[in-house]
């Protein structure tokens, strides 16, 4: 736990994609009887639907959910928007509950929420011009090449396949002449609520097949042809992920159905280690079998308990 527990409680569930957060947070938040905020940085667009897993409308009646269609792709929300919304949505719901379950993969989301965004400086707008520039001309893995010579310590936890991470990582280098990461100190704000994060975890080649799984029935349910529809957006900041770019390679004839199949199920394989390793970083989470609900709760009730006496 990284605050004090007060009486009201911030549950936040984490872990890789496909490992089973969904199901826990709405076990939880029917136990508790409140609401979910997601921690997803895509699942907040209403344009875009089967790639980014939404809880479906029947979960969303069962349980109130924040941050899910709440933005569009055409205004994409920064770490630090997210944070005021976040915090803002917590102190609205505080008044009717004491609990509130955040779950996501998106680990700046959660760390944004539980210890506050590091100063970042401002960034001149012809500089960050500049890079998409760049990434439209040379690609991302020209960008990506500068941002390994300039903040090498920060390579670990970052994802190298969003585009929007990696100029913001790289602009930042360039406007300071300081690596990125000196700026992540990792001070903390303090909170009104306490904060307790669960981890779910699988056995390596479990969590694989739950990915490809779902990659399948994403791709049966017609993660193609929503890719279609939204061609005419691939340039938005929201659909440069995993599960879209590799659709349009395969629109712009880079490659055919069968290869887009393999990289969408390898990316999301590679996202999901990528996850493991920053949630791993950090000591206050603690972890179970994504299966084990049962632990989850006891936790969950036991640390309560605890700070209350």
């Amino acid at each position: 736990m990284n605050q004090p527990v007060s009486r009201k409680i911030l549950v936040i569930v984490v872990g890789a994609t496909a490992v089973g957060k969904t199901a826990i947070a709405l076990k939880l938040a029917k136990h508790y009887q409140c609401s979910i905020l997601s921690a997803d940085s895509r699942q907040c667009y209403r344009e875009l639907g089967i790639a980014t897993a939404k809880p479906d409308l029947a979960m969303r009646k069962k349980v109130p959910h924040f941050f899910v269609d709440s933005h569009s792709i055409r205004n994409p929300i920064s770490a630090a928007e997210f944070e005021e919304y976040a915090l803002d949505i917590l102190n609205k719901v505080y008044l009717q509950q004491d609990y509130c379950i955040m779950v996501g993969g998106s680990g700046l989301y959660v760390k944004v929420v539980s210890a506050g965004l590091d100063q970042i400086p401002d960034i001149p707008a012809h500089i960050r011009m500049d890079l998409e520039n760049r990434l439209e001309k040379l690609g991302l893995a020209s960008l990506v090449c500068e941002l390994k010579k300039l903040d090498p310590d920060l390579l670990e936890n970052l994802d190298l396949e969003n585009p929007r991470r990696v100029i913001r990582a790289l602009e930042v280098c360039l406007v300071t002449g300081k690596p990125y990461s000196t700026f992540l100190t990792g001070r903390k704000k303090s909170r009104p609520f306490g904060i307790i994060k669960v981890g779910l975890i699988r056995e390596r080649e479990d969590l694989y097949q739950r990915i490809d799984f779902r990659m399948d029935k994403m791709i049966e349910q017609g993660l193609f042809e929503e890719a279609e529809n939204l061609y005419r957006f691939r340039h938005e900041k929201p659909l440069q992920t995993v599960g879209y770019q590799e659709v349009f390679g395969y629109m712009d004839g880079l490659y055919d159905r069968q290869e887009a199949i393999r990289l969408l199920k390898r990316n999301s394989r590679r996202y999901a280690k990528r996850q493991l390793t920053w949630f791993g970083k950090d000591p206050s989470i603690h972890w179970f079998r994504a299966d084990d609900l049962q632990s989850i709760m006891n936790y969950l009730e036991l640390t309560v308990s605890a700070a209350s006496n």
